[in-house]
């Protein structure tokens, strides 16, 4: 049933060639597919075949971009706060959280990790959420070596009480929701030139290319996931990231990922 006001994020949608970039690094970690379709509450990330907004210098703030192609007024500073001394030299790791990190459905789940009450219209609805394989470990070895990010195109009033019962260590330095998004053909965009961090240093976990498209270049993505408990993507993916710390830059690396 249709319901007003989406609070998650959406489904992985099918690839278009708009994003070939993102589908050879979905080739390169992915070993297997898994589909889905999740409840009317998930904003659709319809248009994979979009472009991303043209080049600018880093000193200064890109406009975001209105769907009908006008410009929205630009915030006053950058998403994030400045860095913290004890997260000073580290490169910043930009982390989705439905599909990546969690799975969430108002169906029932008897296994949930969590129940998260959120309001809608006036009405509280349970919120069951399971936490992928691995989480844990993940979480806890990426706080240890990058300044982490979680950044969600779901809403905060959803997404902020899962993050608070998901992150028992602090991993999260701040957390971004949909807001913080730019909403460009019908898609939300985490445009990483906004966060306030140079770019060569930053990286975003995400299992949707559509919201990475402005920054193919920056993205590990990793397989979307519902329900399978036999999973180790998270796992895996921690040897990778603990080499990732030690480069220059994260060019390098991605494009030896992305290119294998």
């Amino acid at each position: 049933t249709q319901v007003r006001g989406p609070i998650f994020k959406a489904a992985q949608a099918p690839m278009v060639s708009g994003s070939k970039k993102a589908s050879q690094c979905n080739v390169s970690l992915k070993k297997q597919r898994s589909r889905s379709i999740l409840s009317s509450f998930f904003c659709c990330f319809r248009d994979y075949n979009v472009e991303g907004p043209p080049a600018s210098s880093p000193s200064v703030l890109p406009p975001l971009v209105e769907e009908n192609g006008g410009l929205q007024k630009p915030p006053a500073k950058y998403l994030l706060p400045e860095v913290t001394v004890l997260d000073y030299g580290k490169k910043c790791v930009v982390i989705d959280l439905d599909e990546t990190l969690v799975h969430s459905s108002f169906k029932p789940i008897s296994n949930a990790d969590f129940i998260v009450p959120v309001e809608i219209d006036g009405t509280i609805h349970q919120v069951y959420v399971l936490k992928r394989p691995h989480v844990d470990e993940f979480l806890q070895r990426m706080g240890q070596l990058f300044e982490c990010v979680l950044f969600t195109a779901s809403l905060a009033k959803y997404a902020d009480p899962v993050a608070d019962l998901l992150d028992r260590w602090g991993v999260f330095r701040a957390r971004l929701f949909r807001e913080s998004c730019v909403f460009h053909r019908g898609n939300y965009v985490k445009d990483l030139s906004r966060l306030g961090r140079e770019l060569s240093k930053v990286i975003i976990v995400d299992n949707s290319p559509a919201s990475y498209i402005f920054h193919p270049e920056n993205a590990v993505p990793v397989q979307s996931w519902f329900d399978d408990m036999t999973d180790t993507e998270l796992l895996d993916l921690i040897p990778f990231f603990e080499g990732l710390s030690r480069e220059d830059d994260v060019y390098s690396m991605l494009h030896r990922l992305c290119n294998r």
